[in-house]
């Protein structure tokens, strides 16, 4: 199948690349597996580039892309129904900085007949030969992950169409993970400069209606030039001015902002766009970028050494799937290092935790002020737990890479586009003011800091009680 034939049924020129190696295989189903079966998609991609030429009309592409959505989505609603329990169970005793309440309880559903604890007492190997590694704990799919591209919670969308009147809604894909989920919107914005003003944003969303009243006369000009450009839209693979863009209207494209919500994150979705061939690319979850000040990797995989490396990487190549051939095509933003970038990585690097008032300045639980629940989980997290050794305090990250070595728990699969093999070294990410960025891990598999705490039970061997898990979460909401 030529890619160009491959690029009308599937609608994106980044499918294009890759779509074709799976859809000629039957992908494995989730169970006993017989071993060392090929994998239903090649290890290689046709090319590495994006077609830059397509001839399909923006007419023809708008009319499939709607057409295909609902089929698109249902089958990601079918995935995220059968892997976890989608209800909405607040913990309204625990909130985040705003108020919105913590999701609570362990959503990931078990195989049939199964516990928690026989999933722990069985080795690596026994889970994978019986394929009852759950389904929740599998690489998640993007909701279009034959494409990817960046995608928008609807009340982001909404808020931005209000302020701006510029519209983030694609016409082929929607967000899939449920607003209860997700972090609280907008977020609540602290700076390492002025801890006296606490929430500067004073509940509003930063955007470029709103940049300057909120922070003139707070920020010298170079860190208020640098926030100017966080808010600033530009090109990106699916929101340009292109005729092969995924929304109706032509775009300016999106800003920094647009996921890294108040200098946080909205969970907004995306594929990292180093790694070919498309079943094989990740997604990714947005980071927070709260605390960069004290961190040395940024990017999930991608290591990348300072925040000013991040900054011109995202706008130079992820907002292109990697590909600066067709960024030329889209409008490609070259920012220039000494200022623009500088200024940007500067007013990033003030964006602090929030106030975690029962940690010393050593990270450590005060006594008089934890409750016994929590001094509890402060002995897992530093012991049987072993959470302190990648998460040490005070930032309760170790500002390194660590391959966990999943694959270790099941056979390769193929779901909904996405080849579940292997994850690779990832970045380890800081825990403190961790209950504000639901959902975790990398690809957002985890909905609830409960999930993640079985997660790391299993993959690391610990076999923690039912005691000590339930204290381990408690202690991580007062991080």
């Amino acid at each position: 199948m030529s890619a160009r034939r491959v690029a009308g049924v599937v609608l994106g020129a980044a499918a294009v690349v890759i779509l074709a190696f799976g859809a000629a295989a039957q992908a494995p189903t989730q169970g006993k597996s017989k071993s060392q079966a090929p994998l239903p998609v090649p290890l290689r991609a046709e090319s590495s580039y994006i077609p830059v030429d397509n001839d399909a009309s923006f007419e023809d592409i708008h009319k499939r892309g709607v057409a295909a959505k609902p089929k698109m989505m249902q089958r990601q609603r079918a995935l995220l129904q059968e892997r976890y329990d989608l209800a909405n169970r607040p913990l309204k005793a625990v909130t985040m900085t705003r108020g919105k309440p913590v999701q609570v309880g362990v959503r990931v559903k078990l195989p049939q007949g199964a516990t928690w604890e026989q999933l722990a007492r069985m080795a690596p190997a026994e889970l994978r030969q019986k394929g009852l590694w759950p389904r929740g704990f599998l690489p998640l799919p993007h909701p279009f992950h034959e494409e990817g591209g960046m995608v928008f919670p609807n009340f982001h969308i909404q808020e931005i169409r209000r302020q701006e009147g510029r519209d983030l809604e694609r016409f082929d894909v929607e967000f899939d993970l449920a607003d209860h989920f997700l972090p609280e919107f907008p977020p609540a914005i602290f700076l390492t400069t002025r801890p006296d003003l606490g929430d500067v944003s004073k509940g509003e969303l930063v955007t470029n209606q709103t940049f300057y009243r909120l922070f003139n006369g707070i920020l010298n000009p170079k860190q208020l030039n640098g926030l100017r450009l966080l808010v600033t839209q530009f090109p990106q693979q699916q929101f340009n001015l292109t005729h092969d863009r995924r929304s109706v209207k032509p775009s300016g494209g999106v800003s920094c902002f647009d996921c890294h919500a108040n200098g946080h994150t909205n969970a907004s979705t995306h594929l990292v766009g180093d790694i070919r061939p498309q079943p094989f690319r990740k997604r990714i979850d947005t980071p927070t970028l709260r605390g960069v000040h004290n961190q040395r990797l940024f990017g999930s995989q991608r290591a990348l050494k300072t925040v000013e490396d991040f900054t011109e990487f995202e706008q130079r190549a992820a907002y292109f799937d990697g590909d600066p051939v067709i960024a030329t095509k889209k409008g490609q933003n070259i920012l220039e290092r000494g200022g623009q970038v500088q200024d940007m990585a500067e007013f990033q690097e003030l964006l602090n935790f929030p106030p975690a008032p029962k940690l010393d300045v050593f990270g450590r639980l005060v006594p008089a002020l934890a409750s016994e629940q929590e001094l509890s989980g402060e002995k897992v997290f530093f012991g049987r737990g072993r959470c302190a050794e990648c998460h040490p305090p005070p930032l309760f990250s170790d500002n390194l890479m660590h391959d966990l070595k999943v694959e270790r728990f099941y056979e390769p699969v193929l779901v909904s586009g996405r080849m579940a093999a292997m994850d690779g070294p990832i970045k380890t990410f800081p825990l403190r003011g961790i209950k504000e960025s639901p959902p975790y891990l990398h690809d957002d598999r985890l909905l609830t800091l409960d999930d993640t705490v079985e997660y790391f039970n299993l993959v690391l061997g610990t076999q923690l009680t039912d005691a000590e898990k339930r204290d381990l979460v408690v202690y991580l909401y007062a991080l």
